[in-house]
């Protein structure tokens, strides 16, 4: 081969070969493209397969030829993948990358184990439980289940006083659900608590109440079964007597549970003359807060017969329209002096009470305009509740509150003012 001719056999084009034949390997004495000789030291890429020439003594390069398609050395192909890393490859050796990534698999293991074992410390695993569990003989019971089992008690000759009103306690919490109730008129848990309003011992007397009470609420089945056993005459009774308050407070949460969008039992309860039994709270000393329950009562069947009959007909609506204009509430209540009794409760020091007697009075005012504007004693309550309130309602602004409790109270009292005026 001439200087200057191109090495054919994948030499680097930055290369020429010595003026001498080519050796059968492809070998040939390494010169740069320039005429001039160079030393030995001349470098040579990484990669390269170099020997020494015994017969030349020069030294001599096999280079790879990337230009040509063909693949890069492993050591080339390290060195352009590390590159592309931006790793400086002197910095660390395969072995120290190995102990590395060792250390931090070991240093990964002791975190989880000693999370496992913090969580070990915190709860018991799932096997103990059941074991637990299994050693108590804990056994998941079904409402319907439990509820049985406390009428049982309720109703055992052979359980205390404590047991029985316990058992009431517990049922209590059960027949706030509707299904459940049903499930307690079915199991002739009604007719028990509705006997036990008869009982001799007032802490029963109250329990049982209580119990039919919350069975009632919102629960028109239970309702109608109520009213067919005589729990109407017997709250009523209750009422009407002297019993201790906290039995009379629990047989007027019943009666309101009964009354309540049931016209028919409405019907019945003017029939038996239940606002006269109310009525005549307002004459015993020491019930007032009774007596704000009885006017609550009252208010409440009102807005109910007025929500109903300004709501849109439909078929069944027009039907309970008819059943609630056969509810003559308002002679009852102008007969007997309903006007006169409920704004005394005004005089009563609990904002709470204030306010279910200030609606109520808004309410009668249709029926009771003329009572009301010839009550001098009102009027005066009146002006001082507007003193009050417009104080304390002053106090709410400072505080940021334009809007709060105190405000709506004194618009009650406006409002009524304004009505006598």
């Amino acid at each position: 081969m001439e200087v200057g001719d191109n090495v054919s056999l994948g030499w680097s084009p930055l290369y020429r070969c010595q003026s001498q034949p080519a050796a059968p390997t492809g070998f040939c004495s390494v010169f740069p493209v320039k005429p001039k000789r160079e030393s030995s030291r001349q470098a040579v890429p990484a990669g390269s397969h170099v020997r020494l020439n015994l017969q030349t003594g020069e030294r001599e390069a096999r280079l790879p030829d990337s230009e040509s398609g063909k693949s890069d050395t492993k050591e080339e192909k390290r060195r352009k993948r590390l590159n592309k890393m931006d790793i400086d490859t002197n910095s660390f050796t395969s072995q120290e990358l190995k102990k590395a990534l060792a250390k931090m698999k070991e240093s990964e293991k002791a975190e989880r184990m000693a999370h496992e074992e913090e969580v070990r410390k915190k709860f018991r695993p799932i096997e103990q439980l059941k074991e637990e569990f299994e050693k108590l003989n804990v056994k998941m019971e079904t409402d319907y289940e439990i509820m049985d089992k406390l009428i049982s008690k309720f109703n055992s000759s052979a359980s205390t006083l404590d047991e029985k009103v316990a058992a009431l306690y517990d049922l209590e919490y059960y027949v706030h659900q509707v299904d459940n109730a049903r499930d307690f008129l079915s199991m002739g848990g009604l007719r028990l608590v509705i006997e036990g309003l008869n009982s001799t011992e007032a802490v029963l007397k109250e329990h049982a109440a209580f119990v039919l009470g919350a069975a009632l609420s919102s629960n028109p089945k239970v309702q109608i079964e109520a009213i067919e056993g005589g729990a109407l005459q017997k709250l009523l009774v209750i009422v009407a007597t002297e019993q201790p308050q906290a039995v009379k407070k629990k047989a007027l949460f019943a009666l309101s549970s009964l009354l309540r969008h049931f016209p028919y039992a409405q019907q019945q309860f003017l029939k038996l003359g239940g606002l006269q039994v109310l009525r005549g709270l307002f004459r015993q000393p020491g019930t007032s807060a009774l007596c704000v329950r009885a006017v609550t009562l009252l208010y409440d069947l009102f807005v109910e017969k007025m929500l109903l009959e300004d709501s849109q007909h439909g078929d069944h609506a027009e039907e309970k329209v008819q059943q609630y204009r056969r509810v003559q509430l308002v002679p009852a209540v102008l007969e007997q002096d309903w006007c006169v009794a409920v704004p005394g409760l005004l005089a009563l020091p609990e904002h709470d009470a204030r306010e279910k007697v200030l609606k109520a009075v808004a309410v009668l005012m249709e029926f009771c305009r003329e009572r009301f504007r010839g009550d001098a004693a009102l009027g005066a309550t009146l002006g001082l509740l507007r003193s009050e309130y417009e104080e304390l309602a002053a106090a709410e602004r400072r505080d940021g509150d334009g809007d709060g409790y105190f405000q709506e109270l004194l618009g009650s009292v406006n409002s009524i003012l304004r009505e006598l005026g």
